[in-house]
This record gives structure tokens, sequence and C-alpha cells, in this order.
């Protein structure tokens, strides 16, 4: 089964047209098997990746975003399909009612510094979502009154913007940085950067002040806070000013990056940037044949781009592992599930067989079918251990924040990823010599294909992922980070 999106359908008539015309849907089938087809069909929207749940009475939903064309295809490709049923999300939200985007710049070039919901009083809210260039400023301003230091990356975006990082807490010897948080990456997953961003001005608030931070109901002391910061945190809050830029402009839910090298219009435009690392890309050769774990047609939400890394964003980002050698720790910051995901998204993990890994080519085209004996991906024992307990004790703290439901698991879930930088990070310590190991997470916040977050829900998602900041960093300071 194939079905092709007409390229007219994707060009925006006006700044909401396209957001209005993606429908979110529920598909339910009676098992995940059943979604494989309508998985590999990359002219679907999926969100960030394909989730299926379970939905309590032994069957399964996977949340999509669809067309009024691309729902009638499916509901006639599987209308005598037993068990296969697509619905309309009922909940799905009007664009007004979500959070607003800035106007202006409220830290006014670097002079007012941000304050996080961390050291407020409970109950307080931040009225909007940072604009793309109130990120900037809000990040210049920590480093004039907390001494972070903010610094350009080496290439400039296909729109010519230049992109920016930052590392605070373990003074100026880069080889005393151990954690890396990266937002952004995908455009219209809103709040990512502000999350991040919120967070270190809590830490630096209270590290100043020798206090504490509050989340909901958990809380955190004084010497927690400092611990954390002692352990150097590298900050990226912003992967894809392009397409952040684009999509706060146009309310279209835009995902790639704004490259108009492979298409000039419509979708055809941009590469995900989450598919453009060196970890698998060529999924062809990898992957077995009937998976789809990233695309080769430009106008795919799932685009890998023409190379590894082609992608000035993807540069910049795989740049911070030289310029901060012994980085221990990678938290990439995604919306919307509810998930916290660990290496790898390839296929499962294995702890037995050694030479049954990304690198041995014996094993191409054999990988990414879950479930099965053919290949699972091997990881030492004390890493899988390792990278769990973070995990877990993330998605806990999480939770205990307000009570929202947020699940742990391995990255590939139930369909393989390829080219994604969780992975990528975990995989240099195999494929790049002299690499230092770096665990690499996914941290997909809110619900499932909401991107679009309404002011209190932004607010919540801050409270949730800041105690998750809390709660990974301090798991791996307590593993290790050397």
């Amino acid at each position: 089964m194939k079905y092709s999106l007409g390229a007219a359908a994707l060009i925006l008539q006006s700044s909401v047209v396209l957001a209005r015309s993606l429908v979110p849907v529920h598909i339910f089938a009676p098992s995940v098997d059943h979604f494989r087809d309508i998985v590999r069909n990359d002219t679907f929207d999926f969100g960030c990746r394909p989730i299926a749940h379970p939905t309590g009475d032994g069957a399964y939903r996977l949340h999509a975003l669809l067309t009024e064309d691309q729902i009638e295809h499916l509901n006639n490709e599987y209308k005598s399909t037993d068990g296969i049923s697509i619905r309309r999300d009922p909940v799905r939200r009007a664009v007004a009612a979500t959070a607003p985007i800035g106007t202006g710049d409220r830290f006014k070039n670097g002079t007012v510094t941000p304050v996080g919901l961390g050291t407020q009083s409970s109950g307080s809210k931040i009225p909007a979502i940072m604009n793309v260039n109130e990120i900037p400023s809000a990040v210049q301003a920590l480093a004039r009154t907390y001494g972070v230091t903010k610094f350009d990356l080496p290439y400039k975006t296909f729109k010519g913007a230049t992109q920016f990082a930052a590392y605070v807490g373990a003074g100026a010897d880069k080889s005393k940085y151990h954690l890396y948080f990266s937002a952004g990456m995908h455009a219209r997953e809103r709040g990512g950067p502000d999350q991040l961003i919120y967070w270190i001005s809590d830490l630096l608030s209270a590290q100043k002040s020798g206090t504490g931070l509050t989340y909901g109901r958990k809380t955190y002391s004084n010497e927690q806070v400092n611990a954390v910061l002692n352990a150097g945190i590298v900050f990226f809050p912003l992967v894809n000013p392009d397409g952040v830029a684009y999509d706060q402009s146009s309310g279209s839910l835009w995902r790639k990056n704004r490259n108009t090298k492979s298409g000039s219009s419509g979708n055809s435009v941009g590469v995900d940037i989450n598919r453009n690392f060196d970890f698998m890309w060529d999924f062809k050769k990898y992957f077995d044949p009937g998976e789809a774990p990233a695309s080769s047609s430009p106008s795919s939400e799932t685009f890998k781009g023409t190379a590894p890394a082609s992608e000035s964003e993807t540069k910049n980002h795989v740049s911070m592992y030289d310029s901060f050698p012994n980085l221990r720790w990678f938290l990439d910051i995604h919306s919307a599930a509810g998930d916290m995901l660990y290496s790898w998204g390839d296929d499962d993990d294995q702890t037995t067989t050694a030479t049954m890994n990304f690198m041995n080519s014996k094993y191409d085209r054999q990988r990414g079918v879950t479930g099965d004996t053919v290949y699972k991906e091997y990881i030492p024992a004390q890493d899988l251990t390792n990278i769990r307990s973070v995990s877990d004790n993330t998605v806990a703290a999480m939770k205990a924040v307000g009570g929202r439901s947020y699940s742990s698991g391995q990255s590939v879930g139930l369909y393989p990823t390829s080219g994604a930088s969780d992975d990528y990070a975990f995989s240099r310590f195999w494929a790049v010599p002299g690499a230092n190991k770096v665990y690499g997470f996914t941290m997909e916040f809110g619900y499932s294909t909401n991107f679009y977050p309404t002011l209190t829900e932004f607010n919540q998602n801050i409270l949730d992922t800041n105690a998750g900041f809390m709660d990974f960093s301090l798991t791996a300071i307590g593993v290790g980070l050397e």
C-alpha cells in the first residue's frame, strides 16, 4: 500500500491553513503488526515517531496527523479489514487555544534575566513561549547575570543563521563537562528550548541564593542543585532556528529545517535533522527491506537528507563532542508522547552476543524487525542497567510533579529509527576512535501529537521536564560521570 499526498495540499495558503488541514486521529488495531504497512507509508505524519499505545482491552491505538484525503484513503483501504478503524481525536485543539508566542524581546537584548518556575511560588505562570529571537536573548541574560559562557557554533544554517550553545557549572576547563542537553530539533515541538533555559536559570538562581528548587510536588535541595551544576552542563537550546522561525510565523506544524536543495516548495522543503546523524543513516543498506526507519523522499517528514550530517544543524550538534571531550550523558528534548527513551533505536536490545552489532556487515538488511530472533542490537549489560536506571528515575520524577502519565522504554519501541541523535551519541564509543562513551536519551514531553500546547499545558510541561532534568542529572551523577 502506498499513498502520495498531492503537493497542492501541502502548500501554505495562509498562516494557519496547513495546521488546520492536519487532523489528529487515532488508528485502532488488534495488534501492533496491523500497523506496519501504515507506518511504512512515509507520506503519513506520526508526530515525532510512530507510537502504538495499548488500549486496555487487548487492542492498540496509533496516533497520527492526517489530511482529510489521507483519512478517506485509509478508511477505503481498510474498510474490509477486520479490527482496523480510524477515528478523529475528540480532543482536537483550536489554533486560538494554544499558548501564545512571545512578541518583541521580553529579555531586552540580554539585560532581563529569565526566571524559571522552580524558584517562583506555586501557581506562577510563564505567559508565552519564547519566540526564536528571544531564545538567544535569554541565554545572553544568563551569561550577563550568572556567568554562563555562550559561544557561536561553526556552521551557519541554510537560511544563514548563526547558531549558539552555552556551558556552565564546572569552570573554564571543557574537559570537566559531562552533561549535554539539546532542544528545538523538530520545529513544531513547542516549549523545549524554554524548558531548558528556565531550568538553567533556576539552577543558577538557587545556587546564588543558597536555596533549593520546587516543581509541583517535587523538591530539590541546594546541595543537589550544586551537584548538578558541578557536573558541568552544556546546552544547545535551539537546534533548528530556521524551522522554528517558520513554524512560529506560519502555524504550519512544521517539523524539518528549511533547506531547499532537495525541494523548493511545500513539504519537499527541509531535512529531518533527527534522521540526519551518522548512525545507520543509509537505512536501505542496514535494515530489513520491509522496514522504514527514515525516508529518502524530500516530501516526507522523516527525510534523512542527502548524506550523513549533511545539515549544518547536525554538524553543529556533533561539534560539541569534540569541544567537550568528556561528555558522558546526553538528553535530546522532544514532544509529544510522554516518554523517556534510551538506546538502541534500530532494534531490540540484547546483552549476550557482542558480534551482533551495528558495525557488523554480516547483519546488513536484517535489522529493524522488532520481536524476532534474526537480529537484536548488542548493548553491554552494565550499560543497559545504567541507562534504565537513569530513564526510570527521570520518569518517576516527572510523574511525581503532578501525576501526569509518563513511561520509560527503549527507543526502538515497536518500530525502528535510524540517524537519530541519541543513538549517534551512544554509537560514537564504538564507531569513532578515541571517543568517550556517551549515553544518549530522548525525552518526549507532553501528549501524543500535541505539539502546540495550551498555556496551562506549556507551564505544566516546564514543571514536569525540569524535575525530569534534575533526576536525570542526579541519577547520572550517581551512576558515574567518568
